[in-house]
């Protein structure tokens, strides 16, 4: 009974926390901060292992079917019906466009949403997917250029920050090496104001 309470108790803390932006107990992708440039931070990834999904659709409507997808994966819809840790961050990139039969030419372009495994895990290790349209992929090691913003992620408030992003970078001492990926830390029930974002895009020196 007391280690029930305990759990319970525990669950409402950590709920709690998340409503105001702490954090706690979520395994987020090991790095290093190579420079900053005014509010653009520089950071360099080893590689890492994700579970990956394409979505068609808006790019809200496909980061909460990505999120459902992948979810299913990690809370058991896997081949040895394991639970995976939750990490942080979702991340979300444009995804290729894909074709289609007549008399519809193309589809939109989609989107590409990943959650990165926690990091004891190899590939070897991880559970086989359960739905065919979830990949395990291994992300190599990248330098990338972040700018971090709160509220909430909108398609309009992702887009501003984007450019923000490549217009800081325009000016400063690296290049954008591809597309812009949105990365969230937060769930939905967290106070706006205090929630993590970040647009991020892999960089080269110029």
């Amino acid at each position: 009974m007391a280690l029930r309470l305990a759990a319970i108790l525990s669950s409402v803390l950590l709920g709690a926390c998340s409503v105001v932006g702490i954090r706690s107990g979520t395994e987020e992708p090991a790095f290093t901060v190579v420079a900053r440039e005014g509010e653009v931070e520089i950071r360099r990834y080893a590689a890492r292992i994700a579970a990956e999904t394409a979505v068609e659709g808006s790019e809200e409507e496909a980061r909460q079917e990505g999120f459902r997808r992948l979810a299913g994966y990690i809370f058991g819809g896997n081949a040895r019906r394991d639970r995976i840790a939750m990490t942080a961050p979702v991340a979300q990139s444009p995804g290729e466009r894909i074709a289609m039969t007549a008399p519809v030419a193309q589809s939109g372009d989609g989107s590409r949403i990943r959650f990165f495994m926690p990091a004891r895990f190899t590939m070897e290790t991880l559970p086989v997917p359960n739905d065919p349209r979830v990949a395990l992929v291994t992300v190599p090691e990248e330098t990338v250029a972040v700018l971090r913003f709160s509220g909430l992620p909108g398609a309009s408030s992702v887009a501003d920050r984007r450019a923000a992003l490549l217009a800081a970078l325009e000016a400063g001492g690296w290049r954008p090496m591809g597309e812009v990926q949105a990365w969230f830390y937060d769930p939905p029930w967290t106070v706006p104001a205090l929630r993590r974002n970040e647009v991020v895009v892999a960089v080269a020196p110029r």
